[in-house]
């Protein structure tokens, strides 16, 4: 009841329909003036076509008091459409021919030209439901079967729409050889609808993974203001959006828009920065493109096409598509069509309308059916449909034909399951009365599963074939003539990796060798970063060098990697490598020069001591206490030679040694310099009368002094390696892009508490010598000592500030440089005055002259 009503109301909607009310109740009565099929023919079932054969239809304003008259196509006639329609008479005519498929059955057709019109569209649909005969239907009910049990069409998306949203609520299936919208797979809008050509949900994800295999990421874009071209390009934007590609510009255009649209749209192509353009367009639209492109003065263009066009062999003509891609319909042979189609006479053309302007197009003369233009020949009967090369005659690549070949017989099949049975060994027995309802065929046609002529025909839960398309380029061949060249698949059902293949070489637009370039930004090499310009699509960027210290080892990368934290960038910052480790070593000139003056100092020091050794009676060496004399010569070698344990790769035990080394050393030289300038003070004081200050401060006394000053820095020594000791690290804080290898102290304390041990010993040597300073010539050791102490004391107050701010392993040289200065100090201040007599001044270096001098100075 719910059908019936709804078929009721769109009947009225259409103008098909009126309700009359007469002595046996309600009634229905066809109105309008029915519009004739292009092609028909009775059979047992009888199978609908629409196909715009023509592209304009000619309106007439009603005025309501008459019948409406049927709508009267007109414009060129479209040959390859006019093929299409051909294809299923060929096809039906087959099929009645078969003892395999509906033996003893005959297939009717009812073919409509609907000129790409919707009003033609509706008005065909409602035909191909009610019939044409203007009866009146008595019952209350006005319901009868429908005339057609299934319709082929349209190859228009817009117009395929139309047909499934009339037939929809009768359950007349509906297959269509060429309308591709994604949209016409949702049933619960399109119930009824079924296609042999594929989704264009599935041509757009190929025509977006076709664009970025070669990289163009700055497209411009243009569609058919249609359902096809919209839904289309909208579905197309998303994939290509998910794929990473910008559009500069996205226009949508008619073939009835006005003069104006068209140049504009040809304006924003000709001025785009994008050398690539998607054309997602119907064939009648890209010819009115066309015109506008023709004669402006522009790049080449590398146009990648839509189904529609990108395979209709009357674009080929056109050399400013040349390189164009895109995907198309598998070419296809169907045995025996092509000598059909050209199976027509004037006889037999002219009891058709249709394929009597069909042949006076072609042959540019009358047959004397309809009245003859002005200077228009008349056709002789020598014309030979063979001998024409049009999209008519043209059966080298067979693509939608293909296609309306498969929704025939997937049609013819789906009613042989329902009024045929099938026996072992034997051909089918077909019941050719059996009463078939449009919603049968519905139920069985998406159950079809056959192979005709290799080509598999089955459908899935939405009505939609699986999906394969070819490559196609448009290539110039040597004579000048441009072909279409399949050079590559897409297969939906393939395993990954096996989808989208490239089999041959490219032709590109211009003739060019090489890849077209299309970006809004040049690509960004390994070591630089994609910034997005500020206001533009993600497409328009600056390279970006990596920060210091990151990396980018791809092309175009998003953002730049950190390396790790051994690790720094290389020139290119596209590889990450081993930051170099650096220490005060022995193979570079600065370690070179320390380890000489290291060496010098301590071969000075072993020198002088031989010096004293050798003059050890004469009175200059005996006056200053020999034993204490070597004692301090031999711990300025070790402060000398001290310093080269700062020098080399730090290790556990190097760093150790040289804090501790350094510490014992350096108090055991101040000890002994201590015990000098106590013995002059008191050597001074004992020569007074009475005094018996020596015997408390005789040698023992001096030799427990220095053991005991250096005992307390062992201990502060040994304290300090055993709660924290010095240890290698890597100082990574001053510079970023390298590592500076040194010796942590571990406990600051210990550290500083060595330091300031031989601070305070310094000092109080430094106050000593500073009170004997006026001590007789001979005694007055204490002014070189003071001298020597207030070098020390002044080389180890600079140091702090420079050990704290020199980076690296300038700490080191800084250290190593405080200690060989102060050793200098004390060697010069304390023996070369003494050398220089014993060895230039022997005359002085005796007992006499020193008493001599001492007598003086006392009195």
């Amino acid at each position: 009841m719910e059908a019936m009503w709804s078929t009721l109301v769109l009947a009225l909607m259409a103008g098909e329909l009126t309700l009359a009310k007469g002595g046996s109740g309600l009634g229905c009565t066809l109105q309008g003036t029915p519009r004739p099929a292009s092609f028909s023919e009775p059979g047992d079932f009888v199978i609908g076509g629409v196909f715009p054969i023509h592209y304009y239809v000619i309106t007439t304003e009603n005025n309501y008091t008459s019948r409406p008259k049927a709508p009267h196509c007109t414009g060129s006639l479209n040959f390859r459409e006019l093929r299409f329609a051909r294809t299923m008479v060929f096809a039906i005519k087959e099929i009645n021919n078969s003892s395999e498929l509906l033996p003893g059955v005959t297939l009717g057709y009812q073919i409509h030209d609907s000129c790409g019109s919707v009003p033609v569209v509706a008005k065909v649909a409602f035909q191909l439901a009610n019939g044409i005969e203007p009866v009146f239907f008595p019952n209350q009910s006005c319901s009868k079967s429908a005339t057609a049990h299934a319709v082929v069409g349209d190859s228009i998306s817009t117009s395929s729409i139309a047909i499934s949203r009339i037939l929809g609520p009768f359950g007349i299936p509906q297959v269509s050889h060429s309308a591709t919208c994604a949209c016409l797979s949702d049933k619960l809008q399109y119930p009824t609808f079924s296609r042999t050509i594929p989704s264009d949900y599935y041509q757009v994800a190929a025509l977006a993974k076709l664009v970025k295999h070669f990289g163009w990421t700055w497209i411009g874009a243009v569609r058919s203001d249609s359902d096809y071209g919209n839904n289309g390009m909208a579905a197309f934007l998303q994939a290509a959006q998910a794929e990473g590609i910008c559009v500069e510009y996205s226009e949508a255009f008619h073939r009835t828009n006005p003069r104006a649209k068209m140049r504009h749209v040809a304006e924003v192509i000709s001025r785009s920065t994008a050398r690539v353009v998607v054309a997602f367009v119907a064939t009648g639209e890209m010819l009115v493109l066309l015109s506008e492109l023709e004669g402006r003065l522009m790049a080449p263009l590398q146009w990648i096409g839509s189904e529609d066009w990108v395979t209709d062999r009357k674009m080929l003509q056109f050399h400013l598509f040349a390189g164009a891609i895109g995907f198309g319909i598998p070419r296809s042979v169907i045995p025996g069509l092509r000598d059909f189609l050209l199976d027509l006479g004037p006889a037999q053309v002219s009891h058709s309308p249709l394929l009597t302007e069909f042949w006076e197009s072609a042959f540019g003369c009358s047959l004397g059916v309809s009245q003859t233009a002005a200077g228009q020949k008349t056709c002789d009967g020598n014309q030979n449909l063979g001998d024409l090369k049009n999209p008519y005659t043209d059966t080298s690549q067979l693509r939608i034909s293909n296609m309306v070949y498969k929704a025939v017989y997937a049609i013819a099949h789906a009613i042989q399951s329902i009024i045929c049975t099938d026996k072992p060994n034997a051909p089918p027995h077909c019941n050719a009365s059996f009463r078939v309802e449009p919603q049968q065929v519905m139920e069985h046609l998406r159950k079809v599963n056959f192979s005709r002529n290799g080509y598999k025909v089955s459908f899935d839960a939405n009505g939609d074939p699986v999906a394969i398309y070819e490559l196609v380029n448009w290539q110039v061949m040597r004579d000048g003539h441009m072909e279409f060249v399949t050079v590559g698949h897409y297969d939906a059902s393939a395993t990954d990796g096996q989808v989208f293949i490239i089999k041959k070489n490219i032709t590109w637009a211009g003739g060019q060798p090489q890849v077209p370039v299309s970006v809004c930004g040049e690509s960004c090499p390994p070591g630089t970063r994609k910034a997005v310009q500020r206001g533009r699509p993600v497409c328009c960027y600056d390279c970006v060098p990596c920060a210091e210290g990151e990396i980018s080892n791809v092309t175009d990368s998003l953002e730049c990697i950190t390396c790790q934290v051994d690790y720094w960038t290389n020139t290119e910052k596209d590889e990450c490598v081993p930051k170099p480790v650096e220490f005060l070593s022995f193979h570079e000139v600065l370690g070179i020069i320390l380890a000489a003056c290291s060496v010098t100092g301590a071969c000075m020091a072993i020198t002088v001591a031989a010096v004293f050794y050798r003059h050890r009676d004469t009175p200059i060496v005996k006056a200053n206490n020999s034993e204490l004399i070597f004692l301090l010569v031999f711990s300025l070698k070790l402060c000398f030679l001290c310093s080269l344990t700062f020098i080399g790769r730090p290790s556990d035990w190097s760093c150790m040694l040289r804090h501790t080394a350094f510490g014992i050393t350096f108090v055991l030289c101040i000890s002994c310099v201590l015990g000098k300038t106590i013995v002059v003070l008191m050597a001074f004081r004992a020569t007074l009368p009475g005094s018996n200050v020596m015997k408390w401060f005789g040698p023992l006394q001096q030799r427990l002094s220095v053991l005991a000053f250096t005992l307390i820095q062992v201990l502060i020594c040994v304290l300090w390696l055993t709660i924290s000791p010095p240890f290698p690290s890597k100082n990574m804080i001053h510079y970023k892009e390298k590592i500076i290898l040194e010796c942590d102290v571990g406990s600051t304390v210990g550290f500083w508490a060595v330091l300031g041990y031989i601070g305070l010993l310094s000092i109080l040597c430094f106050v000593l010598a500073f009170l004997g300073r006026k001590l007789p010539d001979n005694f007055n050791e204490a002014k070189f000592i003071t001298f020597s102490m207030l070098i020390f004391c002044a080389v180890w107050i600079t140091f702090i500030p420079a050990y704290v701010s020199s980076p690296g392993k300038f700490t080191v040289a800084v250290e190593i440089f405080a200690i060989l200065a102060s050793s200098f100090g004390l060697f010069v201040c304390i023996f070369v005055p003494k050398c220089f007599v014993i060895l230039f001044r022997p005359e002085q270096n005796t007992k006499k002259h020193m008493m001599g001098k001492m007598s003086s100075k006392s009195f």
